[in-house]
């Protein structure tokens, strides 16, 4: 069996739990060194430590913040004498409001982190990789949500930074892909992660008959599609913009 990503570097933040943590798991699996960085180090060091192999390390990074971005980067590059030419942006938060009770600071919040974040990683990560280099097969993955196409109540801003994301995805595909850089973003619809436990059980069983396949997500399924656009069988899919939902949409 052959293994997808053998030898390469990769940066995962958000990688302290959910979907982040098990991309972790996936890309150790197939052979990558893994960086998880987190803005919690505690659960990012326990991702680490659930880990195959022993060159992994455990971050910290907060991704709305262009100094931790860069000081992170250059650790990394600093620690491996390389900089990670797979990067997966799944740091990100929920937030469930009417529009009318929307504040600044949480429309602050979900666009700083989900969509201000996804920009800062894949700024820093494309300049890493172009100073040392280390571009060709080179690999972003952005996790959106299926949110960002679909109408649902109390989620317009989540929706609008999802939905920027992609459109960011596709214009970074466009101005990366001349380096051998793809760029794609992944769309999970109702996964079983912290993120979606603060989802009430009554909308949680009025989604999941909306959902064909009846079920929610595991956050590995989503993983595995994440690291297949990571490695060198997805070479030629570049500004896509995947969905990973059961067949909801």
């Amino acid at each position: 069996m052959s293994i997808l990503v053998a030898g390469k570097l990769a940066l995962v933040t958000g990688a302290g739990s959910g979907i982040g943590r098990e991309v972790c798991r996936v890309l150790a699996r197939e052979g990558a060194t893994v960086v998880a960085a987190d803005q919690n180090i505690k659960t990012a060091q326990e991702t680490v430590a659930s880990l195959e192999g022993v060159e992994h390390i455990a971050l910290h990074i907060n991704v709305e913040d262009r100094n931790s971005v860069e000081t992170a980067f250059k650790d990394v590059v600093k620690q491996f004498s390389k900089p990670p030419t797979i990067i997966v942006n799944s740091a990100g938060i929920y937030r469930r409001n009417f529009l009318t009770e929307v504040d600044d600071n949480i429309f602050d919040d979900v666009i700083n982190i989900n969509l201000k974040g996804t920009l800062l990683v894949m700024q820093t990560a494309a300049k890493a990789m172009i100073e040392g280099n280390a571009t060709e097969n080179s690999s972003i993955i952005n996790i959106s949500s299926i949110a960002a196409t679909r109408r649902d109540v109390g989620q317009s801003i989540y929706s609008a930074s999802k939905a920027g994301v992609i459109a960011m995805t596709r214009t970074a595909s466009l101005e990366f892909g001349q380096f051998g850089i793809r760029v794609n973003a992944v769309l999970p619809g109702f996964i079983i992660t912290p993120m979606s436990a603060i989802i009430p059980d009554e909308v949680r069983e009025m989604v999941i008959k909306n959902i064909p396949l009846q079920r929610l997500g595991k956050p590995g399924e989503v993983a595995e599609v994440i690291v297949f656009l990571a490695s060198y069988r997805s070479s030629y899919i570049n500004g896509a913009s995947i969905e990973v939902t059961g067949g909801l949409n």
